[in-house]
């Protein structure tokens, strides 16, 4: 099994348009951690609450070395830092982080990195979703900003 840890905005986007399944279908289980669990159910009314919650599949864990975090704080986000943390104690296969700056800390480290639009290609490719397009326009319609060439190029990715 792959070891694949999720920061928060991913959660929260596929979350709010119906499509934290994506994850689960693509790799049977997710880690993240304790900050991000935090970020995510910090609001009671959270869809992302609800699915943790119940969730078999996603699983929380801690840090072990918190002293880390301090290298980290100047860029990145309490949930972003232990995500980039978690994945190098566990030696994780894949990092699903949205944020430029972690995503390019991500990198740096050598860790393998995707995003929330990444995983809706994925999907697409394996069959797990039939189209990006109405996926992309309902996240875009719950506030999330995708800039027009990002946009034409995911659709090309695609294949839409």
């Amino acid at each position: 099994m792959r070891k694949v840890i999720v920061n928060s905005t991913p959660l929260i986007v596929l979350s709010g348009v119906g499509r934290l399944d994506l994850l689960k279908k693509l790799y049977g289980e997710v880690i993240i951690p304790k900050a991000v669990y935090r970020e995510v159910t910090a609001k009671k009314d959270s869809v992302c609450m609800q699915v943790i919650g119940e969730s078999d599949w996603i699983h929380i864990e801690k840090i072990r070395d918190r002293s880390e975090k301090k290298m980290y704080k100047a860029k990145l986000h309490d949930g972003e830092v232990e995500v980039m943390i978690l994945a190098q104690e566990k030696q994780a296969d894949l990092v699903v982080i949205d944020d430029n700056a972690a995503k390019k800390t991500a990198k740096y480290l050598g860790l393998m990195v995707t995003g929330t639009i990444g995983v809706l290609i994925k999907a697409k490719k394996l069959g797990h979703l039939d189209a990006v397009r109405p996926v992309l326009d309902e996240i875009k319609e719950n506030g999330v900003y995708i800039g027009t060439a990002l946009e034409k190029m995911v659709l090309e990715q695609a294949g839409e």
